[in-house]
């Protein structure tokens, strides 16, 4: 199961470029139970691994903006270590429903967003002013954000890039590719030596993604991406929903628990009055 996981992922990767973290988390942490700080580690490092076979290819097509990548890294790298930390200690503190919970809001905003943004008119991409300078302050709550969840780096990069440069689609796709690629990379070496690190489930998805990249560029030319981005992130936003209905549901019955607690203790004491 976790090969064909792995495989599905990597498809859905090349054929529609959403970020290896924003679908590994949810389908690892839904499908086959796997508690969420793990599945971000894993997320994090599957998506460095699939990335490290892209980036090559774009920087020899000539489709990575260097420039434009050092100004996201500034902002992404530093927040990529800020958002591992952040989950490090929720974990520590046992805020594992709280870390659901938030991973919920992100999916659920995030797909939310790029929804609304794939109605979006596209414009002349030479009619946009360059305002790359303003990039390192918007990627560092993207890198906190991807060091959290392991989700953002490319949807919100890409929307980024869209939106603040007048790179061509090509270099779009290429600079973000490599700026995921280097904040998973940051991330994955700030969560490896850590409990919620598993190189046995990691290794499976990674063997079932090469398969599976390889399967999506053969069919990215038959296939249009937009439609079928369009349709993962109706799916995203549906299993963000359902981490907000889980978290609700722990939450009520943890809330149930210490209600019932205080009624036995409150009624023990009168009893013994």
């Amino acid at each position: 199961m976790q090969y064909v996981i792995g495989f599905i992922i990597a498809l859905f990767i090349t054929l529609t470029g959403v970020g290896a973290g924003t679908i590994t988390v949810p389908i690892l942490v839904l499908f086959l139970g796997v508690p969420a700080p793990v599945a971000v580690s894993i997320g994090l490092m599957f998506s460095a691994a699939v990335k490290l076979i892209l980036v090559p290819a774009q920087a020899m097509r000539g489709n990575i903006a260097w420039r434009t990548l050092g100004y996201m890294l500034l902002g992404g790298a530093p927040g990529v270590l800020i958002g591992s930390l952040v989950l490090k200690q929720l974990v520590t503190a046992g805020s594992e429903n709280v870390v659901n919970l938030l991973l919920g809001i992100i999916l659920v905003a995030t797909s939310s967003w790029q929804i609304l943004f794939s109605f979006r008119p596209m414009g002349q991409r030479s009619e946009v002013k360059d305002r790359s300078h303003w990039l390192s302050w918007l990627m560092f709550p993207v890198g906190a954000e991807v060091g959290f969840s392991s989700a953002g780096a490319g949807a919100l990069g890409s929307a980024a890039l869209l939106s603040l440069t007048p790179l061509a689609p090509a270099q779009v796709v290429g600079t973000d590719i490599a700026f995921g690629f280097v904040v998973s990379l940051i991330g994955s070496g700030a969560h490896w030596f850590t409990p919620s690190s598993d190189s046995t489930l990691l290794l499976q998805l990674i063997a079932g993604g090469i398969v599976g990249a390889v399967s999506g560029t053969l069919l990215s030319t038959h296939i249009p991406r937009r439609p079928l981005r369009f349709a993962l992130w109706i799916w995203l936003l549906v299993l963000g929903g359902q981490f907000l209905f889980n978290s609700y549901k722990i939450y009520r019955g943890e809330r149930g628990e210490v209600l019932s607690h205080q009624h036995v203790t409150g009624f023990a004491s009168r009893s013994g009055n």
